[in-house]
């Protein structure tokens, strides 16, 4: 291709978001995007809260690539300092070629900070899509290689790309999360006839002990949503994140940009006592798919967790014809109706001798991963004939 131009960009705001948006959601306008973490509105509001930047290890770095003047193509990229808020872990990778006198950081990071959402990384214009991902995977390596970065990282990329990106020669990882699919089910009770009687008889269990806990729980989206359901929820994430990640990943300025920019692409699922706020869940609507990302609580009531994370996006999937993504981890979500699906990254790695030692990890661990994803898929809670529902 002629005139093809490639730029890195040090914040989201040096690319229009109508240019961004128009690679980034090119299946159109009007309606919630495919996938709104790749939207220059979410990746935006993650730089203006100081979410990520400026001592966060997270300092961005996005690409463009233009033709003739006309942008073509984008990606989120970053440069990173550690290994945080990923999900696709190479801490062990780090540590190796430290050992060895080498430096790991900082390095490259093509992905939505703290999302571990598969979606399109490499995001092209109708029209552009194989050109423009391979222009920005060029670019991507060199940016790399011209800055002396130890390795590239591409996580949470669709199958597609992970196949291009291979025959490009960059290396393919797998793992593995828990979706729920909706084939077209009318109800929750129409899913719920789909399990086998003892999965059937838990959720059923797990869902009237919340139910007689006396609590209101409400699905709220949009103008349904108001500033102080965000306080609320701010503080259940701070207990939340400081739980896990020991500190939170993002800053109380995200939400209320959230909330400016992004509520109707919000479903916040929260849990009342009276008037007052207890626990809550907070998902993004995309497309064709539910997305759940956090969850909190001030005080801990048996089963909430799994109403607010599971079962009521299941509801509101199925009354929006939806599926559902909840995450990493978790295979507690497999008795619950989400099964095992394949997630795929690419990463390059400019030592060879790294790269050589590390391919031959890649190669055993998408062994591993595969008969993971055949085992528990087996095991999954939905009925296989008659003599199951005696269970």
């Amino acid at each position: 291709m002629s005139g093809i131009v490639a730029r890195s960009h040090g914040a989201i705001s040096d690319i229009s978001a109508a240019d961004w948006d128009a690679c980034a959601n090119p299946e159109g306008q009007g309606g919630p995007p495919r996938d709104p973490f790749t939207t220059h509105r979410f990746l935006a509001a993650l730089e203006h809260s100081g979410s990520v930047g400026p001592g966060t290890g997270w300092t961005p770095r996005h690409l463009s690539v233009e033709q003739d003047g006309k942008v073509i193509a984008v990606a989120p990229m970053y440069l990173k300092s550690h290994s945080q808020g990923e999900y696709v872990f190479d801490h062990g990778w780090a540590d190796a070629w430290q050992r060895a006198g080498g430096r790991y950081y900082p390095k490259a990071q093509i992905a939505v900070p703290f999302t571990p959402v598969t979606g399109r990384r490499l995001l092209t214009r109708l029209g552009y899509e194989a050109a423009g991902a391979a222009a920005l995977t060029e670019a991507a390596v060199r940016v790399s290689a011209d800055a002396g970065l130890s390795s590239l990282h591409i996580t949470f990329c669709t199958e597609a790309e992970a196949v291009a990106g291979e025959a490009m020669g960059l290396m393919h990882r797998t793992h593995e999360q828990f979706h729920w699919e909706n084939p077209g089910y009318a109800d929750f009770d129409d899913f719920l006839s789909r399990l086998s009687s003892r999965k059937r008889k838990t959720i059923r269990h797990e869902r009237s002990t919340v139910a007689a806990g006396g609590l209101e729980i409400r699905r709220l989206t949009g103008a349904e949503i108001r500033p102080e359901h965000w306080d609320a929820f701010w503080r259940f994430y701070q207990d939340t994140g400081s739980r896990k990640w020991g500190q939170p990943y993002l800053t109380r300025a995200f939400f209320t940009a959230l909330h400016d920019t992004m509520r109707d692409d919000v479903l916040l699922v929260m849990a009342f006592d009276g008037t007052r706020p207890v626990a809550g869940a907070l998902n993004l609507i995309g497309a064709d798919c539910l997305y759940g990302r956090y969850w909190g609580a001030d005080e801990h009531h048996p089963f909430l967790h799994f109403e607010l994370c599971y079962y009521q996006a299941i509801d509101f999937a199925i009354a929006h014809g939806l599926r559902v993504e909840a995450g990493a981890q978790g295979e507690h979500k497999l008795a619950r109706g989400y099964l095992p699906a394949v997630t795929h990254s690419l990463h390059w790695i400019a030592d060879p001798s790294l790269a050589e030692a590390v391919a031959r990890f890649l190669d055993s661990e998408r062994r591993a991963v595969a008969r993971d994803v055949e085992i528990l898929t087996s095991l999954g809670p939905f009925r296989r004939g008659v003599g199951e529902e005696t269970e």
